[in-house]
């Protein structure tokens, strides 16, 4: 059996999590769930799952937790946190096997590196935690001698397609996308989006932050990054392939010229259970792929048009200079991502404040090496700054 905590739990990820707990006939057992500010699902959780240990970030939020337990839930025997301190304490809690990070955003960065610090091995679903951390997350996890098992689908899909390859056989990375929404649009055809049709993922059901990233192709752009840092592999040897079926989760081509791809249908549930059930497969709850099924024989692959898409350029030039420039990108775009979805600006205004920051903080900065996570954190501040300016 192994224990688990999630980090996350009421986001996609995380009700994706407990689904396959629910499936794994004991041998996943939840120690610790920790959420933002999701009390009516989180309470839920709470009474199925019965964790030792649950954290929430949002202290009036947390209030009405309290008083629902000591109300509803008086015999449960259960420590809870709260405030910022909340998911590195259930990220760190005695007896944990697998921390799941699913927190969206960079808020999901310290907790893993206090997990990591304790010797727990990671179910890594925060692109952002290696977006911008990864030159501190990746020697602290050699140190420690801990796993770090990507959930992402296309990760997860590259991963598996490297077990048992010869080490330096890698040629290069193809990750896949769908497209998203605005597959086939043209720059001047994306001024008009709004904020309606660009949360109408063709094919994924994510949450807002995740799906904005989807349509601006901003996500696949993390992904190359995050994929650089998992893999060891320079960004200039990682290619986005746009493939609207999302039947292939991604492929490599090793130096011998094979290609080998991961194939299933798009449910989030496959990578979570092979990360969790690693290094032997898990009992496979979920309806088998059939290669006969309407649609599935009929695979598209098209190149990605960045004069169109221009964040996913603005994320390869982040990658080759590397440092805090991630972090810097990183933070520009939750900022824009996040008054586009409270509208204050407009969708384009996303990519414009993102290039703006990022030039601005290369003019005036010319140090950008990373030597600690303070120095991360210090970037992701500043870029936070400048793209409310620019904004």
């Amino acid at each position: 059996m192994k224990n688990i905590s999630i980090l996350g739990s009421t986001g996609s990820i995380g009700t994706q999590t407990l689904e396959v707990v629910r499936h794994s006939n004991g041998e996943l057992k939840v120690l610790g769930l920790c959420c933002g500010k999701n009390v009516d699902l989180f309470f839920e959780q709470i009474k199925e799952f019965s964790p030792s240990v649950v954290g929430i970030s949002d202290e009036d939020a947390a209030k009405v937790l309290v008083d629902r337990i000591d109300s509803e839930l008086p015999d449960l025997d259960i420590e809870i946190y709260t405030g910022d301190a909340a998911p590195s304490a259930v990220a760190t809690m005695d007896g944990v096997d697998i921390v799941v990070a699913s927190m969206v955003g960079i808020s999901g960065l310290r907790p893993v590196l206090d997990a990591i610090e304790c010797g727990k091995d990671i179910a890594l679903a925060n692109k952002e935690t290696l977006v911008a951390g990864g030159d501190v997350v990746m020697p602290l996890v050699r140190k420690k001698g801990v796993r770090l098992l990507p959930v992402d689908s296309e990760h997860s899909a590259i991963w598996q397609c490297l077990w048992g390859q010869p080490e330096g056989s890698l040629d290069r990375i193809l990750i896949t996308a769908s497209g998203g929404p605005f597959r086939g649009y043209t720059r001047d055809m994306l001024k008009d989006v709004t904020l309606e049709k660009a949360l109408n993922h063709p094919t994924w059901k994510m949450g807002g932050k995740v799906t904005i990233d989807s349509s601006t192709m901003m996500n696949k752009g993390l992904e190359i990054l995050e994929a650089s840092h998992l893999f060891g592999t320079d960004v200039d040897h990682i290619d986005v392939v746009v493939h609207p079926q999302s039947v292939i989760h991604s492929m490599i081509r090793l130096k011998d010229g094979s290609v080998l791809a991961q194939m299933g249908k798009p449910n989030m549930m496959m990578p979570i259970e092979v990360a969790l059930y690693y290094p032997r497969r898990g009992p496979g709850f979920m309806e088998k792929f059939d290669p006969f099924a309407k649609g599935l024989c009929d695979l598209h692959f098209e190149k990605c048009d960045t004069s169109v898409f221009g964040l996913l350029e603005l994320a390869y030039h982040a990658g080759r200079v590397k440092g805090v420039l991630p972090a810097v990108m990183n933070g520009a775009n939750e900022v824009a991502v996040s008054a586009f979805l409270n509208g204050k600006i407009g969708y384009l205004d996303i990519e414009k404040t993102v290039s703006s920051v990022m030039n601005e903080y290369e003019k005036t900065n010319p140090d950008l090496k990373v030597n600690s996570l303070d120095d991360i954190l210090e970037a992701d501040k500043e870029a936070r700054r400048l793209a409310s300016k620019y904004m």
